[in-house]
């Protein structure tokens, strides 16, 4: 059985794994890489978006876990040592975007998480997972490629990583009820 502390460990090592990760996605995997621009994979009929979408989607949905079982301490640390690895992971067109893009939506992500997880764990995640898509969609996309062309696609690629991590959040969250454990 994990303990929370445990849990809050491997979230955040999959966090901190996610900013890579996509990164690395972003240039180098897909069913279409544009020239000079991101690989592209399909998010819903007719709609793509740059491949590491999915990571980032579900990076904010871990950061709200390292928070709840680790505290908001860890959270705003995790925050900044993803921000500083994306600078240093990120090829060099794409660094400034992606750190940026990362900081700033986990950072709104944070501000909306920590005072909704008291009145529900799920909706917390939902609706701080919402806010921090969005603005690293738009962040990203207009500091790496000067456009917003793949908005849609970022903004749906990413909900659909925290939609599907929300029967997770609730399992937890209907775990941590039983046991009588308050958030972090």
């Amino acid at each position: 059985m994990f303990t929370p502390r445990l849990e809050g460990v491997l979230a955040l090592i999959g966090f901190g794994l996610c900013i890579p990760a996509a990164n690395w996605l972003i240039g180098n995997a897909g069913t279409l890489c544009v020239p000079n621009g991101p690989c592209l994979v399909p998010v819903a009929p007719g709609l793509m978006a740059p491949s590491g979408v999915l990571m980032i989607g579900l990076a904010l949905v871990l950061r709200d876990l390292v928070q709840r079982r680790l505290g908001v301490g860890w959270a705003a640390g995790a925050v900044l040592a993803g921000a500083a690895l994306s600078g240093f992971v990120a090829p060099p067109a794409l660094v400034v975007a992606s750190a940026a893009a990362f900081l700033l939506s986990e950072f709104a992500d944070l501000i909306v998480f920590t005072p909704l997880q008291k009145r529900g764990l799920v909706l917390a995640v939902a609706a701080s997972g919402a806010v921090g898509l969005v603005v690293d969609s738009v962040v990203f996309l207009w500091l790496a490629f000067g456009s917003l062309d793949y908005l849609a696609g970022q903004v749906v690629g990413k909900a659909w990583m925290v939609a599907l991590a929300l029967p997770l959040v609730a399992a937890l969250r209907r775990r941590d009820e039983r046991r009588g454990l308050e958030p972090a």
